[in-house]
């Protein structure tokens, strides 16, 4: 890149991430890993709703749906059925690995995976374009799954939600 702002930018970015943190967000700063993915989940989802005020539609179901992997990720690390450094980089095999495990059924985990696969990308790349409905449909899915697994855990007191 020939604009030298921009590479000053790139260079300060980086420079960022290596210095000691200072003003941490409040809330993320906790050591189990699990409770780490559930408040990424609680912030996500109170994004998605003051971004929902705002008309970012696309923004809101992008972190509607990432909400509701964060969600089952903590379910998966908090029942030991998923160690805190693996990572599951597929989104299908994810919502799999919730039912496996019982979280909810498979016909559930599969409609879930449909629904990212038909819509998540479809949206993401403005194969479509996001609508008021749309976000506000995904935004309460993830809320209810959230309140759901999150209920049922033994840490439910750790939710920012």
């Amino acid at each position: 890149m020939e604009n030298s702002d921009v590479t000053d930018a790139l260079d300060e970015a980086g420079r960022s991430f290596e210095r000691s943190p200072e003003n941490v967000e409040e809330g993320l700063d906790v050591e189990e890993a699990e409770l780490v993915q559930l408040r990424r989940a609680c912030r996500l989802l109170a994004a998605a709703s003051r971004l929902l005020d705002d008309g970012y539609y696309t923004v809101v179901i992008e972190s509607s749906f990432v909400a509701i992997e964060r969600t089952i990720q903590f379910r998966l690390v908090h029942d030991g059925a998923m160690s805190a450094s693996e990572v599951i980089s597929s989104h299908r095999r994810l919502y799999q690995r919730g039912a496996e495990i019982g979280l909810y059924g498979d016909a559930f985990g599969e409609r879930l995976a449909e629904l990212w696969n038909q819509n998540r990308t479809k949206t993401y790349y403005r194969l479509g374009i996001a609508t008021e409905a749309q976000a506000e449909s995904m935004r309460e899915l993830a809320t209810q799954i959230h309140a759901d697994l999150v209920g049922a855990s033994r840490v439910k007191h750790e939710c920012l939600c």
